[in-house]
């Protein structure tokens, strides 16, 4: 098999990862990301620039295939990031060569880019699609940019029927009430093939990589989301009264 040109940046690499998609999963953290979330627990993730391991779409695969006996009938990879449509060259060659060796593939994405992910949900099992919010001025006050491509990137995923999970980080204080959650019920209400809605409580483990990093943490002071109410507020999303 000749070899791509292609080289990926990656951040890091879990090999047994277990929620990030179904089963078991091997995740790939791919460099780079154009959003700035304010909890962001991978900053180190967002310059495009060369990250950590660089390697072809053969050699990632051909580790990836050394797990294939883990996955059973419902793991496989997830391609994550940093945002991983960022690198649609290389993930697409990902994609296909996953697919030739008949291993699931996820990707966990925001639709942070503009374009040039047609052809990468064409080959894709799965979207975990992550919701900012759902309404201009937070979506830019949580990401630091507008929603416009967010929305494109889910309306095209729906266009192509994709299977979907959505997830939601809640923040204390910014979007843990009931007006909020009442609005993304309604907000994903008539969205099709979605096969589970998660909300994900904030936490503060990645605070020590700003330091690392010399950057500002903005959420510096706001505490843990208590899991109890994240709780509570799951169940009145996924209510159908």
């Amino acid at each position: 098999m000749k070899k791509s040109s292609i080289l990926g940046d990656i951040s890091s690499i879990e090999t047994m990862g277990l929620v990030d998609g179904p089963g078991i999963r091997y995740v790939v953290f791919l460099q780079g990301c154009p959003l700035r979330c304010l909890y962001c627990h991978n900053p180190e993730t967002w310059a495009n620039k060369h990250g950590n391991i660089r390697m072809t779409p053969e050699e990632l695969v051909e580790k990836i295939s050394r797990y294939k006996n883990y996955f059973g009938s419902d793991g496989g990879v997830t391609f994550s990031g940093g945002e991983p449509l960022v690198q649609n060259e290389f993930l697409i060659e990902c994609l296909k060569l996953c697919k030739k060796e008949k291993i699931h593939t996820a990707i966990d994405t925001a639709g942070g880019v503009s374009d040039g992910y047609n052809e990468i949900l064409d080959l894709v099992d799965l979207v975990i699609f992550d919701i900012k919010a759902y309404k201009d001025d937070l979506y830019q006050k949580i990401t630091g940019r507008k929603i416009d491509n967010s929305l494109k990137f889910l309306y095209t995923c729906q266009q192509k029927n994709k299977k979907m999970w959505l997830r939601t980080v809640i923040v204390p204080k910014i979007n843990d009430d009931k007006e909020f959650i009442l609005g993304l019920k309604n907000f994903i209400k008539d969205l099709k093939n979605i096969q589970k809605v998660e909300l994900l409580p904030y936490h503060t483990y990645g605070i020590h990589k700003y330091k690392e990093l010399n950057l500002e943490y903005k959420l510096d002071g706001v505490s843990d989301m208590d899991i109890d109410k994240c709780n509570d507020l799951q169940k009145i999303l996924l209510d159908r009264e």
